[in-house]
């Protein structure tokens, strides 16, 4: 800030003195002392208008490869889930490690806020589903399996069913169904 920055602000902070220390409902208005405060704040846009036309453009330039590493972490999460990898993580510094922790923190509390209360996992289909149901074939016996609505499902080897995908995904990655198309 240089030294002509210091002073302002004074004249409105004395026209609010002013306005407190007056023993009247509301005092006469301060011609003078509005145009002053009106033309520090001119001068203050000015001067800032004028810093950022001398900003050197490189300087944007400059940052793009941290925007483009950002962009990339960003990804890794998407892609890995929660966890980097233990092959990547040795290529990122620490703020890097604490941007991707941060980051999968709040995708994770956004996707727990989202649907109904129950949540939804984004991470799970890039692309939105053709239906929210799916027709899905048991492959080993598991027992009973309840929904979120509280039926309860048998799910018994060679057995068929359609159930709601968010819900049976878990189970289809885990090998025990298996997807029909």
């Amino acid at each position: 800030m240089s030294r002509s920055n210091k002073m302002f602000g004074d004249n409105a902070f004395n026209l609010l003195k002013d306005l407190q220390r007056s023993s009247q409902t509301i005092p006469a208005f301060d011609d003078d002392g509005v145009r002053q405060v009106l033309e520090e704040i001119k001068a203050i846009f000015e001067e800032n208008v004028a810093q950022a036309s001398n900003y050197n453009s490189s300087g944007d330039r400059s940052l793009w490869p941290l925007y483009e590493r950002m962009q990339r972490i960003k990804a890794m999460r998407w892609e890995f889930g929660p966890i980097i990898p233990s092959d990547i993580k040795p290529a990122l510094c620490e703020p890097e490690v604490q941007f991707f922790n941060n980051y999968s923190k709040s995708l994770a509390a956004y996707m727990r806020s989202v649907g109904d209360g129950q949540g939804i996992d984004l991470t799970g289909n890039l692309r939105p589903p053709k239906s929210l149901y799916i027709e899905v074939r048991c492959v080993e016996n598991y027992g009973k399996f309840e929904l979120d609505d509280g039926e309860v499902v048998h799910l018994r080897k060679n057995s068929q069913h359609y159930l709601p995908r968010a819900q049976v995904e878990p189970l289809v990655r885990q090998g025990i169904l298996q997807h029909i198309t």
